[in-house]
């Protein structure tokens, strides 16, 4: 009897704290519900938002749609960049300096691994769709400041 009593009593001890505790939240997103908006990182390209805001100190999801031939110039971020290839092939280099030769081709399902303030860079041959994730803030910085779109407006 003593026995018994003694875990109900720790059976209650480790309840007590999730009966005041909200549902965790649970969302779903069908790849037909995207909201597409143009982005000023990639000429003709575009991003869905999926979970965010990228500013925040929050995890964050999107997604980015590269048109063919596109690129994006060696860059970096604040926080940590996860790249996951959806759809096409993402060609991704690391370094400071723009070079087709140096980087390494990723097919659906791949991923890369950038660490906060790894530069790196990208392009594609045809149209691609990759799904960034991370925490932010999160922020993008190019390394020759002229090579960033959004000064050219």
């Amino acid at each position: 009897m003593r026995k018994s009593v003694a875990l109900s009593a720790l059976a209650i001890a480790f309840a007590i704290p999730a009966f005041g505790q909200a549902p965790p939240h649970f969302q779903t997103v069908t790849s037909k519900s995207l909201k597409w908006v143009d982005t000023p990182l990639i000429a003709g390209g575009k991003v869905a938002v999926i979970e965010g805001p990228l500013d925040k100190d929050a995890p964050f999801t999107i997604r980015i749609m590269f048109p063919a031939n596109s690129m994006i110039a060696p860059h970096f971020h604040s926080g940590i960049e996860h790249v996951t290839v959806i759809s096409g092939t993402f060609n991704v280099g690391h370094g400071e300096k723009f070079d087709r030769a140096k980087s390494n081709p990723l097919g659906r399902g791949d991923v890369a691994i950038m660490q906060p303030k790894a530069p790196h860079f990208g392009w594609v041959g045809k149209e691609t769709i990759v799904q960034v994730h991370g925490v932010g803030p999160w922020t993008v910085t190019f390394v020759n400041p002229a090579d960033d779109p959004r000064k050219k407006k």
